[in-house]
């Protein structure tokens, strides 16, 4: 059993989880008040960060098949959840590289996070170039399925 406690709380306007257009979605995330803010310190000097945080709403069904078509579109093909960036992980975690607009404060402000108002963060990470892969490769649906994911409403 593993416990973590939430770092920060996000707020935005977003309340429901849908699935797309969140390329224009600003988030400020606030470090709970047990946390200096100087843990933010420097982080402004980054253009992107990593943000882990929880799917708090989600309810983990252990009956979810291990398998299925993404989105339930059966055009893609039927593949494992882990083969898939979808909620329905066994665990509940969102990872999202965000674009970084300002940290002042214990108030981290951010755009195109994918999580909705009030969830809870575990971490934040700055993104160095030397840990992203150069030669990323996946198949031809994701790209189909990802077109209006980070576009405007």
């Amino acid at each position: 059993m593993i416990q973590l406690e939430a770092i920060a709380t996000v707020s935005n306007h977003r309340d429901e989880l849908h699935d797309d257009n969140w390329g224009d979605v600003v988030s400020e995330i606030t470090l709970n008040e047990n946390l200096s803010p100087k843990l933010l310190k420097g982080l402004d000097s980054f253009s992107h960060a990593e943000v882990i945080f929880s799917f708090d709403r989600m309810i983990v069904d252990p009956e979810l098949p291990p398998t299925r078509h993404p989105r339930d579109n059966q055009e893609w093909p039927n593949v494992g959840r882990l083969a898939q960036r979808s909620v329905h992980h066994p665990n509940p975690i969102g990872l999202t590289v965000v674009r970084i607009l300002s940290v002042e404060g214990r108030t981290f402000t951010v755009q195109g996070l994918d999580a909705v108002n009030g969830s809870p963060v575990l971490d934040i990470k700055p993104v160095f170039q030397e840990f992203l892969p150069k030669d990323v490769k996946q198949p031809p649906w994701v790209s189909e399925l990802m077109e209006d994911y980070w576009n405007k409403p």
